[in-house]
């Protein structure tokens, strides 16, 4: 199944508040999906605390389903991203690589 990654960049103004008011619900999201999640976590700032936003690896069917599924993350929904871009990955390097 194709490997998507989503990059996904908070607002510059007001993402910070609106993130941490989602956070439970998007944590609860993605935990939901299990094995569809390969990785992810929040990008940080050059202090390395601050949340800037948020990085996924994913499998989807396709580019339009991998979109699809980013547009059901509570982070979304709320408004937190500014920016988010998604494109098809191949592992090639690293624990973890899909069989």
């Amino acid at each position: 199944m194709p490997l998507f990654c989503f990059h996904c960049l908070d607002k510059t103004d007001g993402g910070a508040v609106l993130r941490a008011k989602a956070r439970p619900a998007h944590l609860e999201w993605a935990v939901s999906l299990g094995d569809t999640i390969r990785m992810a976590g929040p990008l940080l700032a050059e202090d390395g605390e601050t949340m800037i936003g948020s990085v996924f690896l994913v499998t989807a069917d396709s580019l339009a389903a991998a979109r699809a599924l980013s547009a059901q993350d509570p982070y979304t929904q709320a408004g937190v991203f500014g920016e988010v871009k998604i494109h098809e990955v191949r592992w090639s390097i690293g624990d973890g690589k899909p069989a």
